[in-house]
């Protein structure tokens, strides 16, 4: 499994879904991805996005938008219902800042992003794009809430995927072979 420089996982999900997995778990805890500025620089960065200045409001507004997402896709993989302020949280991110694109012809025709707003407002905001993409689409039925022991990450499935990682994957299976071992051990002692 890849890792963010700020040491959230990559597994190769849609840019939302990676966002939502900045918190994930370290030994059954959950271990927040974006501590600081910086760390939101760097994993917008690692991500393809152009950040530099980031300010402690840009994390503020990041972990607001990942909050929402991870509240959508809780209700999306549960079956609950889905909260209107994640929705409208969700909904702000994706309408702000004003985003086009442009062809430029030097020195060869290209066609350029161009926004109204921060890199990080940018970013934000077409990370929010890919969420309502997701969950308003027919990728919602597909994504799923990691079931490994103390995992709290997210992941799209292709119908065969289980887990959201292989490292998850082996985990459950070598509890589920510990339990199953220590099981029939128990049962062979003597008195039992």
């Amino acid at each position: 499994m890849q890792r963010s420089r700020g040491g959230a996982p990559l597994l190769g999900e849609p840019v939302a879904i990676e966002f939502a997995n900045t918190v994930f778990a370290v030994r059954g805890r959950p271990t927040e991805g974006l501590e600081s500025p910086r760390s939101l620089a760097d994993w917008l960065q690692d991500k393809g996005f152009a950040a530099e200045d980031v300010t402690v409001g840009d994390l503020d507004a990041a972990r607001a938008l990942r909050t929402a997402i991870r509240a959508i896709a809780a209700a999306a993989t549960d079956g609950g219902q889905w909260d209107a302020r994640a929705v409208a949280t969700l909904n702000a991110h994706a309408a702000a800042p004003a985003r086009w694109r442009e062809l430029t012809v030097e020195p060869e025709p290209r066609v350029t992003q161009r926004s109204s707003g921060s890199a990080v407002q940018t970013a934000l905001a077409v990370i929010a794009d890919n969420a309502i993409e997701i969950f308003g689409g027919p990728m919602r039925y597909d994504l799923r809430g990691c079931p490994g022991p103390n995992c709290i990450l997210y992941f799209l499935s292709d119908g065969r995927r289980e887990w959201c990682s292989n490292t998850c994957g082996n985990r459950a299976r070598a509890a589920r072979h510990y339990a199953k071992t220590r099981h029939a051990a128990s049962s062979r002692r003597p008195g039992r």
